[in-house]
C-alpha cells in the first residue's frame, strides 16, 4: 500500500527522476512488531499447514518490495539469508535478516547492499534508510504512515564531520508530504478501479504491467530468502 501514498511519489522523484542522492549504495530496511500470544496461537501466518511463509511472507514482503523499489526494479545478484533466523514449532519463520547484494557496479563505480530484518518477535519498526553516493534518505514509518493526514521523510546532502570531529556541517532537510484526498488505502483501491474501468470500457486494452511485474520480482526474492534459510544460509544467485 505505500507505493501508493504522494510520499513515495516525492522520495521516487528524489531518487531517480532528480538523482539528487546519486547512486544507491546502502538500503537498509525493518518492519517489525510484538505479536501477542493469541496471534501466536491462531493466526494463520504462522500455521505451517497454512500460511506458511510468517514474517517472511507478510513483513518481509514489504521490505524486499522497499529494496526492489530503491533500485528501480533491478532483481539483485545474490540473495543471503542471514543466520539469526527463528522458527517457531510448526518450522514457520517468525523472524530472520537476509543480506540482498546488487555487485555489478553502478555508474560511479560502486555496488549495492542492502540488509533487511523482519520479525514478529521485537516493537513496532517500519524503517527505510536508503544511502547513495551524495546523499541519504531516511524514514521510520514507511509501510504505514504514523499519521493518515501527512506523512515525512528526511534527506541529508553531502553530510561532512566539522573539524575535530566535533559534529556535522549540515542537518537533515524534513520533507511532508500531505495526504488531503485519500489514504493510502484508499488510492491503491483507486489505482485498481482506474485499472479495470480501462480493460472493460476499452475493447482489447491489455492490464497495465506494472503491478503485476512489481509483485512477480518481490515474490522471486521471497522465495530466494525461503530457499536461502532451507539451504542453511547458503547463497541464492540470480
Amino acid at each position: 500500500m505505500w507505493l501508493h501514498h504522494p510520499r513515495t511519489v516525492k522520495m521516487k522523484e528524489m531518487l531517480f527522476d532528480s538523482k539528487l542522492l546519486g547512486d544507491v549504495n546502502y538500503i537498509y530496511s525493518t518492519s517489525t512488531t510484538s505479536a501477542s500470544p493469541e496471534f501466536f496461537e491462531n493466526d494463520i501466518r504462522v500455521k505451517g499447514n497454512l500460511d506458511s511463509l510468517g514474517a517472511l511472507g507478510d513483513l518481509g514482503w514489504y521490505c524486499l518490495g522497499a529494496v526492489l523499489w530503491a533500485k528501480n526494479y533491478q532483481l539483485p545478484t545474490v540473495v543471503t539469508a542471514l543466520p539469526d533466523v527463528t522458527t517457531n514449532s510448526d518450522g514457520v519463520i517468525v523472524s530472520f535478516s537476509a543480506s540482498i547484494q546488487y555487485k555489478e557496479p553502478s555508474s560511479s563505480g560502486a555496488t549495492t547492499n542492502a540488509i533487511i530484518h523482519c520479525s514478529f518477535l521485537a516493537d513496532t519498526s517500519m524503517d527505510l534508510n536508503i544511502t547513495g553516493s551524495k546523499g541519504s534518505l531516511n524514514l521510520n514509518d514507511f509501510i504505514i504512515p504514523q499519521r493518515e493526514s501527512s506523512a515525512s521523510f528526511e534527506f541529508t546532502l553531502g553530510a561532512k564531520f566539522l573539524d575535530l570531529h566535533i559534529g556535522w556541517n549540515v542537518k537533515p532537510e524534513r520533507v511532508v508530504v500531505n495526504c488531503d484526498e485519500l489514504p493510502q488505502e484508499g488510492l491503491m483501491v483507486e489505482e485498481f478501479t482506474r485499472i479495470v474501468a480501462g480493460i472493460r470500457t476499452t475493447p482489447g486494452v491489455l492490464p497495465d504491467p506494472k503491478w503485476p511485474e512489481i509483485s512477480r520480482k518481490t515474490q522471486m526474492l521471497v522465495d530466494a530468502v525461503k530457499k536461502s534459510v532451507d539451504l542453511g544460509c547458503k547463497p541464492v544467485y540470480f
